[in-house]
């Protein structure tokens, strides 16, 4: 190849690559809006089948223990 070749190939690659970075970077405030939803509804979760769920795992761990 000749030195305009490679530095024709060598900008390309490095087009692809910017690309390829701005492309990954993704939507940053949907991200953390998604996050701190998902971070709610396991605090409601928690909230309100909390009780329910502890007194579920004490009854199968003395069930288990009981044998």
């Amino acid at each position: 190849m000749t030195r305009t070749s490679w530095r024709s190939a060598l900008t390309r690659w490095r087009e692809r690559l910017h690309e390829t970075v701005d492309d990954e970077r993704g939507d940053v405030p949907g991200w953390v809006l998604v996050t701190l939803m998902t971070a709610g509804l396991v605090v409601l979760i928690w909230g309100l089948a909390g009780p329910a769920l502890q007194g579920l795992f004490e009854q199968a761990i003395g069930s288990v223990a009981g044998f």
